[in-house]
């Protein structure tokens, strides 16, 4: 089941006639009142002064450059480790570092973060500065053994932390305890974007660049990169946010971009020209983390990487092919998922667990992420999908719905049940965790405890918010395109979305698994077409279907070189006695 609710303003919007009245509409019931709230000009960024640790990062940098330290980054095997890495390692280069290099730990054989054992592996470089990228905070164990071996660590994060913070020489934020940056919501990259760009700001000031005949970078260059990580890392947009990505958007749309993301943006049928953040998340940023899902995010940090456009083609149809693999393997593991929870006699929602756990040993370690997330789309509910991850352990991804903050949930379970989870860490919607397969059923149910804990019953009923129902004339191309050019939209930021009924007059599947509809508006003899993407196929098509309730974002289709409306589906149902 899901309900469909629709917004109303939380305070009176006070914009001007320069923006249209369906605008004014959205853009309120996001909270937004005043035309200064939608400007993404660069000088509205918030300053990085603000940033906990930033003074002592930066003296780390600066002596590293002075005396051209080996510097290591270790980065994280997602899409925003591999930005992040991209990022530094080419700011560094740039800024005038003349030996950086990276690691990112394969996530099969190491796990995540600087753990002892990839310091151990760094360690063979002899690095005499390690920044780790999009990790790091929760890696007490790891910081302390580069401490032991004599080696600096420069920690750059925006996880949650724990309540000990690795003793690190420097830490850089926004979530620490005592950090007065205003955003909470940097990814990983944002952060790396923050850290490097005031060290650009620090160089200038020591006259490093005039001194050794180099030429300053300009910081913007970095922010297709930026905008790539934030929002393929599902972070909300709040405002400072949606400023990094729609100007990296807007460098992307003008070609001004590396040759990895040029590559990418064609291997995945899009155009740079008219590239949305929808892009960045569903078609670059799952090719980038399909390499460190399957094999080692090298390959996606060599694609961000590279200069030549021919190299970064080549690497950009390895990730595709890639893709399509991951593609395969998460079908199969979703139809696995329903038929587990078909065997524990699970069939009707009302009945499942307020947590869901699901297990298979034959599961892919590196696909589970997904999985959990295609599962609590589903049955919506919180879920956690295991996989064997060795030595008798399962390695668990979880993804949460709103109102329940999964890692807080992981911290309270373990808390009430000591050594039960052998670690942990994550966001509020998004977190990761081992534990002994031995333990996994008590896990079980210390987890649904914990879900009906903090959850009410209502919480597990899906809910979309409209913005309303459209006008007929609002229904059009040049509508769909102001849309489009409106957001950034994204996590926290939601794209619009408008419900209304619709005269049916042709529905048929394509693509095996697709609805597409042609649908008329009510009253009038207009027509125009609408797509529901993975559709239950034993209830659509549906013969004999007259009228239809949609909850559906208005946007632009393009196909042989013609551009029309198009209705996206995101919720479809019979209207009773149509």
């Amino acid at each position: 089941m899901t309900r469909i609710t629709r917004l109303a303003p939380a305070s009176e919007a006070r914009f001007s006639s320069s923006i249209p009245p369906l605008l004014q509409r959205i853009y309120a019931n996001r909270g937004l009142t005043r035309d200064a709230e939608v400007d993404l000009s660069l000088r509205h960024l918030l300053p990085a002064v603000d940033l906990k640790g930033l003074e002592p990062a930066l003296e780390l940098l600066v002596a590293a450059l002075l005396e051209q330290q080996r510097i290591l980054v270790v980065g994280d095997f997602d899409a925003d480790g591999a930005t992040s890495s991209a990022l530094t390692v080419l700011a560094l280069r740039r800024l005038g570092a003349a030996r950086v290099d990276y690691l990112v730990p394969n996530r099969f054989e190491f796990g995540y973060g600087l753990t002892p054992e990839i310091v151990a592996v760094a360690a063979e470089r002899q690095p005499d500065l390690i920044i780790t990228v999009d990790n790091g905070i929760s890696s007490l164990e790891g910081v302390a053994a580069a401490n032991r071996l004599g080696i600096r660590v420069l920690v750059t994060d925006h996880h949650l932390p724990a309540a000990q913070l690795p003793a690190a020489a420097a830490i850089v934020n926004p979530n620490q305890p005592g950090c007065g940056f205003a955003s909470k919501h940097l990814a990983g990259v944002g952060v790396a974007f923050y850290l490097l760009t005031a060290l650009r700001t620090r160089l200038q000031q020591r006259d490093w660049f005039q001194s050794r005949g180099l030429t300053a970078p300009n910081m913007a260059d970095y922010l297709d990169i930026a905008a790539l990580g934030t929002v393929a890392d599902v972070v909300p947009l709040d405002r400072n946010n949606r400023i990094l990505v729609q100007q990296g958007l807007a460098r992307i749309r003008a070609g001004r971009c590396r040759p990895g993301i040029r590559a990418l943006v064609e291997v995945a049928g899009r155009r740079l020209s008219n590239l949305v953040a929808a892009d960045l998340g569903f078609a670059l940023g799952p090719r980038l983390n399909a390499a460190g899902r399957l094999t080692d995010m090298g390959k996606g940090i060599e694609c961000l990487l590279a200069e030549d456009p021919a190299t970064a083609h080549s690497l950009a149809v390895e990730l595709d092919t890639l893709n399509q693999a991951r593609k395969t393997i998460e079908g199969d593991m979703q139809q696995q998922a329903l038929a587990v929870l078909k065997q524990l006699h699970l069939g009707r929602e009302s009945e499942l667990p307020w947590g869901l756990c699901i297990h298979r040993d034959d599961w892919h370690q590196g696909v589970i992420g997904i999985l959990a997330s295609r599962i609590k789309e589903r049955f919506h509910r919180p879920t956690i999908a295991f996989a064997p991850a060795g030595e008798g352990e399962l390695k668990g991804s979880a993804r949460s719905i709103p109102g329940f903050h999964i890692r807080d949930a992981l911290d309270a379970v373990a808390s009430r049940h000591p050594g039960l989870i052998v670690k942990f860490g994550g966001h509020a919607m998004a977190a990761g965790l081992s534990l002994k397969a031995a333990d996994l059923q008590r896990f079980r149910q210390a987890f649904d405890g914990e879900a009906r804990r903090l959850l009410r019953r209502d919480q597990l009923t899906g809910e979309l918010h409209s913005d309303g129902e459209l006008q007929e004339a609002e229904i059009d191309l040049p509508m769909a395109q102001q849309l489009r050019d409106a957001g950034p939209w994204g996590q926290g930021f939601p794209e619009p979305l408008f419900d209304g009924e619709f005269e049916v007059l042709d529905q048929r599947i394509v693509g095996e698994k697709h609805l597409k509809l042609s649908v008329g508006l009510p009253g009038s003899g207009r027509v125009v077409d609408a797509i529901a993407f993975n559709v239950d196929l034993e209830a659509w098509p549906h013969p004999g279907l007259r009228r239809i309730y949609l909850a559906y974002r208005l946007d632009v289709n393009e196909f042989r070189g013609v551009r029309s409306p198009q209705l996206v589906v995101a919720h479809l149902a019979p209207v009773s006695g149509a």
